[in-house]
């Protein structure tokens, strides 16, 4: 009977595992639809300014904000959508 019991237990326990995972993977990982409206501006001041005073936009060439966005991503948290908007927002106003 306990054997029965047991199984019935993690089965049950399992189950419950999967179906959290699966709601984490389908609707944690989604961009929220405030954040995916936010332009390159907003997103900057809001993640770049929080940490460290940043430089103006002709500082660097659209190629090395490219890479000064794929880095500081990983550091900010950012998604790829938003580092996306923030490079384009800096290219737009950088030095060629």
């Amino acid at each position: 009977m306990k054997k029965i019991f047991r199984s019935k237990y993690l089965l049950t326990v399992l189950i419950a595992c999967f179906c959290l995972a699966v709601v984490l993977v389908t609707n944690g990982c989604a961009e929220s639809k405030k954040v995916a409206a936010k332009s390159g501006v907003e997103l900057w001041a809001e993640n770049c300014q929080r940490c460290h005073n940043t430089p103006s936009a002709t500082s660097f060439s659209a190629d090395q904000w490219k890479t000064i966005g794929m880095h500081m991503q990983t550091r900010a948290l950012l998604t790829t959508t938003e580092r996306d908007k923030v490079v384009a927002f800096l290219q737009a106003g950088s030095r060629n």
